[in-house]
């Protein structure tokens, strides 16, 4: 690389105020009004983030004061101003034709001279300092070689807008402008700066300054010139340091594809996704809480035979099958978005939580920054209303996608394959189309709801739909091909991370409840959160944490394989399973790490969510028949004629028939605990008949990594049979506390089937020999100094069970989702009265 100054403000004599070209290292983000946000932004990072290890290419960027003084120069303020004075951004024929002549009068009229000459020396300039080592380009071979060495004298750039008014906290004006990659030589930068300053007048950019109530001529337009990431060899992506669907703050969300990094930008393309927990992340562990595979069918590159700069090919099935950057790359970058966000949030004076572009360069294998922007819509919602969707009744699910924003809407569909055909839009429809771009703006304030083939979820269509307030679900595949134009249709978004389409108007609710000043409990109001995809939204209910998490779930849904199918996949006898379980674990050559991995994600994110307060997880607890359901389970299961009092929870554990699929429960568990710092994690041991089991399960455990007193682990056990009642003296011995299951304490203590509708009537933990049995053990749990709550149903169901639970002194009550709030309340009101 050759270091050689730089034309600055120094060289020229010229301050900011009327300087024509800047450097990078030369602004910060104080200096929005010169260079626009996401130069500012470029330049802040270069100044006050690269000694921390943060990586960013350079670059110039021309002025606020150039664009005006080319505008004046030229005459053309008045000639804008005379065009749009009759504009009418809500008539598309009358915006279009508008955008057009604006955009006309500025590419028809040439630079000043002295501006043009500006541009080209900065540009000469940055080819010196980034002069390509010859020995870099013979790492690669024919046509990509001879490439390299061509470009090694014409410097490749980024040509971005950057707007004055662009990356606000509460206007993202992401994409209103263009941008050119893949630029080379003087010529191609100039135009490229021509057609950037022509497209602050784009009909996408006219009509969300209107919208944003922005002055067209208040605004002006900076150029950045960017040094490109050759991205197009490798990966790119973004990230944002924010859950973008429920606002969590502690979580980052890394996408990545192959290729240079608009498709992912623009949605044509599903990327990657990764989950890295900030909060364990920043203490030295390696905490990704989850990793989707993306499809990745097509990859932006470099166009080194034709007449365009850029170009898609195709991703070869063997890449689109594997991740496209590695665990260390993830972390990495998740450790750079806390730097980021950190960063902005001093500078601002409050929590900023950022919209980050990143991009890996395929010649020397560095990650690099691009861009960095505040993030627009969840750090713009007042956090005192908690505002839930539920449908309340059914149909056909349609098609299914990405989830975006928490909400249900409906309308009819409209299909619209291509943006000439946005005049057809009505106002509440349902827009249905391939992907979005800026160009869909102008209809896309008025949907209900948008359904998209492409895309995932940092995709132009879903930071839209978010920014808007309205559901979406991208990524769907053929929506363009299922859905019908006036069809009526419902968009939920509001079941976990699946969206789904339904047919007809489905009937939801919305609620919603002030948080202001809810009252705190000496009871612990926990929580039963079952499926992690839903855990992020909802750790916004106030509660003390999870009294329930079942690994059940995570099994059933998400690994959907019997563990010893997985662990003696070659033994295999039922070919059809055997055929579901390798495509389900194409990643991994050793099949039982992928229950490990799915297991320890599924708990990961769940404890994330809460993190610090605990999360009391179950180890498995199937029953013999639910396991053999799962993909080749009934080869490993035994035909039991009552499973639900059979050979269940503690009893397997220690099991020489199943001791080994236990240990693959105990190594997610241990991983969640030591690999990702997640120490809040409480393992819970369902079903243990005595004492005896409890110490046998606690030695299984042990031969795992997993001991009893370590690392400050606890281990609780379920009190769901009588013998945990009677002998409770002797499992606080074993266990360090108690977590009532009442359904099945209730059927074993009334010696009945809640599923015989011969006795279910008899059903009723309020029965007295129940209550009974709450008391002795919660007196027992007491008496040893142990922890004592409850995760069964009945304090969902009967504000009474609960009221009698306080009324006992048990310690915690975990509660459905959906009746914390009611129950919290309730319980207030008994304390109160007891004090």
């Amino acid at each position: 690389m050759v270091n050689l100054p730089f034309a600055s403000r120094s060289d020229s004599g010229h301050t900011k105020d009327n300087a024509l070209i800047l450097w990078f290292e030369e602004v910060g983000i104080a200096d929005i009004p010169y260079v626009g946000g996401k130069n500012a932004s470029l330049g802040e990072m270069i100044q006050q983030l690269m000694p921390k290890g943060v990586s960013v290419p350079t670059g110039f960027a021309t002025t606020a004061y150039a664009f005006r003084y080319f505008i004046e120069k030229a005459g053309l303020k008045e000639q804008l101003r005379s065009l749009f004075s009759d504009l009418d951004v809500e008539n598309m024929p009358n915006l279009r034709e508008r955008g057009q002549q604006a955009r006309g009068l500025i590419l028809n009229t040439p630079f000043p001279k002295d501006l043009e000459e500006a541009i080209a020396l900065a540009y000469l300039r940055l080819c010196e300092r980034y002069g390509v080592n010859g020995e870099l380009c013979d790492r690669f071979e024919g046509e990509e070689r001879e490439a390299c060495r061509r470009y090694s004298s014409d410097v490749d750039v980024a040509v971005r807008s950057s707007a004055t008014a662009e990356d606000l906290p509460d206007a993202s004006f992401a994409g209103q402008q263009e941008t050119y990659l893949n630029v080379h030589g003087v010529k191609g930068v100039l135009e490229s700066c021509h057609k950037c300053f022509a497209s602050l007048f784009t009909d996408r950019a006219i009509s969300y300054r209107t919208i944003k109530g922005f002055d067209h001529f208040e605004v002006a337009l900076s150029v950045g010139v960017q040094k490109m990431v050759r991205s197009d060899l490798a990966s790119s992506g973004v990230m944002f340091s924010i859950d973008t669907e429920t606002g969590f703050k502690d979580a980052a969300l890394v996408t990545a594809a192959y290729g240079l990094g608009e498709n992912v930008v623009q949605g044509a393309v599903n990327p990657d996704e990764y989950f890295v927990f900030k909060p364990t992340l920043k203490q030295g562990f390696r905490p990704i809480l989850e990793k989707r595979l993306g499809s990745k069918e097509i990859k932006m590159v470099y166009d080194t035979g034709g007449s365009k700069l850029t170009k898609n090919v195709t991703v070869s099935d063997s890449e689109r099958c594997k991740y496209a950057i590695t665990d260390d790359e993830i972390l990495k970058l998740a450790e750079w978005a806390c730097i980021i966000e950190d960063h902005y949030s001093n500078v601002r004076g409050m929590y900023t939580p950022m919209d980050i572009e990143w991009a890996k360069d395929g010649i020397t294998g560095e990650l690099f920054i691009v861009q960095a922007r505040p993030e627009t819509v969840q750090s713009q919602k007042a956090g005192n209303v908690l505002r839930s969707y539920r449908l309340q009744g059914t149909s056909d699910v349609l098609i299914t996608g990405r989830a975006v924003g928490e909400m249900i809407g409906q309308g009819d569909a409209r299909v619209i394959l291509d943006v000439h055909g946005i005049d057809q839009f009505k106002p509440g429809e349902v827009l249905v189309t391939n992907k979005t771009d800026p160009d869909w703006e102008p209809i896309m304030k008025r949907a209900s709801a948008i359904v998209t083939n492409q895309g995932g979820r940092t995709c132009h269509a879903a930071i839209i739909a978010r920014e808007m307030g309205i559901p979406a679900i991208v990524g769907c595949g053929n929506a363009t091909g299922v859905l019908k134009t006036g069809q009526a249709v419902t968009v939920s978004c509001s079941e976990g991370e699946e969206g789904r389409v339904y047919a007809g108007l489905v009937p939801f609710e919305v609620q919603e409840t002030q948080l202001d000043n809810l009252p705190r409990t000496r009871t612990q109001i926990l929580m039963n959160v079952g499926n992690p995809d839903e855990a992020f939204g909802l750790s916004s209910i106030p509660c003390d944490g999870v009294g329930l998490a079942r690994f059940e779930f995570i099994i059933a849904n998400h690994i959907k394989a019997h563990p010893l199918a997985l662990l003696h996949f070659d033994t295999l006898e039922d070919e059809a399973a055997k055929r579901d379980i390798a495509e389900l674990t194409a990643l991994y050559d050793h099949k039982p790490d992928f229950f490990v991995d799915k297991l320890a994600h599924g708990i990961g994110m769940i404890a994330a969510a809460f993190y610090p307060k605990p999360v009391v997880v179950r180890m498995s607890d199937f029953k013999s028949n639910e396991y053999a359901n799962l993909l080749g389970g009934r080869q490993f299961e035994p035909s039991e004629e009552n499973p639900m009092i059979g050979w269940r929870g503690a009893s397997r554990y220690y099991d020489p028939s199943y001791a080994e699929a236990y240990g693959l429960e105990c190594k997610a568990l241990k991983r969640v605990r030591d690999d990702m710092g997640l120490t809040n994690v409480i393992p819970m041991i369902p079903f243990c008949r005595t004492p005896d089991e409890g110490r046998k399960v606690l030695a299984e455990m042990e031969k795992h990594g997993l001991k009893r007193g370590d690392n400050g682990l606890q281990v609780y056990v379920m009190c769901e049979i009588p013998s945990n009642v009677i002998l409770a003296d002797a499992f606080s011995q074993v266990f360090d506390g108690f977590s009532i299951g009442s359904n099945d304490l209730t059927q074993l203590t009334l010696g009945l089937d809640r599923d015989s509708s011969l006795v279910a009537h008899i059903f009723d933990e309020r029965n007295e020999a129940v209550k009974h049995m709450v008391r002795m053990v919660i007196e027992a749990a007491k008496r040893n100094h142990r922890k004592i709550g409850i995760c069964g149903q009945a304090p969902s169901d009967y504000p009474e069970f609960a009221e009698f639970l306080v009324e006992q002194g048990i310690d915690s009550i975990s509660l459905n989702p959906d009746s914390v709030m009611k129950t919290l309340l309730a319980i207030a009101k008994v304390e109160e009265t007891q004090s």
